[in-house]
């Protein structure tokens, strides 16, 4: 652990001070700074946890040795520390990998059909209920800000805000790994043949931007309103209350009518556009980096799959970690933590192996 010993140390002081900042009630004047400061708490606090567990496990494994010889009952729980600590070293050593700054962010999902046609669209809602069904097994806040239906039911494109309800809930840490063309193999409720059919949608996971991370100039957009329509194209509302707002610098354009008042679309177009301007200001930052964000979706391509779902199998299969289970009909359901374990980990095995080469 030495090689980690001057950033622990670090670490610790880091922890100190925010114990103190949390503890003073003018930062508690401005909201968004003190829930900065709790989710940052929250990710210190399982490093010092661990630390000091390990500090204490050394030291009285030292004492039981040392008393050891006098009776034999503490040679046995000598040997039981002993065995602990590496187990606390090796988890020590797991939360010291550098962790993404986005882990402890909220998260904008947007699930878009694509190839399939009404199929697709019918599994988009599948990956939505999916999601919204995991949001509320995690303890989550879940919204829907948008979303474009279809006459069979589906939806053609939905936006979701995702939060979470405490500072340990770290939500994009969770759902990072979603981003990407999920196909899908099963029989089509239009299909009278009984043939299955393969279909894909598409999963873009940004992390949510707080105002301090992306500054908007106002000047720099062009805001259109409109009357939204609902599936089929008929129109839904008598007013201009759907939104278009384009970030003129970047062409970037977000639309939302899911509200029936043109402030509330307006405010969600808003968060919308800044997570995407923070994405891709985050890219472009991180250019040579660019393998983490290799599983977001680019075209919705069969061929770019990450994540297949085969019904007449009850099979899930994720093909960046090869991982494969039979509960398909569970992971719908919002069962989804065994998959997102295994790309976590893979996550973390790399990392790890790349700190220990450098």
């Amino acid at each position: 652990m030495a090689e980690h010993s001057g950033n622990l140390a670090e670490l610790l002081a880091e922890y100190a001070e925010t114990e103190r900042a949390l503890a003073d009630p003018a930062v508690h004047a401005d909201q968004s700074a003190a829930k900065r400061l709790g989710r940052r708490y929250a990710q210190l606090s399982q490093i010092v946890g661990t630390s000091r567990e390990l500090d204490a496990t050394r030291a009285d494994e030292k004492a039981a040795r040392e008393l050891a010889p006098q009776d034999a009952a503490f040679a046995i729980e000598a040997d039981e520390l002993a065995a602990r600590i590496p187990v606390l070293e090796a988890k020590l050593q797991e939360l010291l990998v550098p962790k993404d700054p986005n882990d402890a962010k909220d998260v904008l999902l947007e699930i878009k059909a694509g190839e399939g046609g009404d199929e697709s669209a019918l599994f988009a809602g599948d990956l939505l209920r999916m999601y919204l069904r995991y949001a509320e097994r995690q303890g989550w806040i879940a919204e829907i800000l948008d979303d474009e239906a279809t006459d069979l039911g589906g939806h053609k494109s939905v936006t979701v805000a995702i939060r979470a309800r405490t500072p340990d809930q770290q939500v994009w840490r969770r759902l990072k790994y979603e981003g990407g063309v999920h196909r899908v193999q099963r029989v089509p409720v239009t299909e009278s043949q009984g043939r299955i059919h393969t279909s894909a949608a598409g999963v873009l996971v940004l992390p949510e931007a707080e105002e301090v991370d992306i500054d908007i100039d106002m000047n720099d957009l062009r805001i259109d309103v409109y009357r939204s329509s609902g599936p089929g194209g008929q129109s839904v509302n008598t007013t201009d209350s759907a939104v278009r707002i384009t970030h003129l610098p970047t062409g970037t354009v977000v639309a939302m009518q899911n509200e029936k008042s043109q402030l509330q679309n307006r405010e969600a177009a808003l968060r919308v556009l800044r997570a995407r301007l923070l994405a891709h200001a985050q890219e472009q930052a991180a250019q040579a980096a660019s393998d983490a964000r290799r599983s977001q979706v680019r075209t919705v391509d069969r061929s770019e799959r990450i994540r297949t779902y085969n019904f007449a199998e009850n099979r899930i299969a994720d093909h960046r970690v090869n991982f494969k289970a039979y509960n398909l009909d569970q992971v719908l359901d919002g069962a989804l933590d065994d998959v997102i374990d295994a790309l976590s980990q893979a996550d973390t095995d790399a990392a790890l192996a790349g700190n220990t080469e450098g």
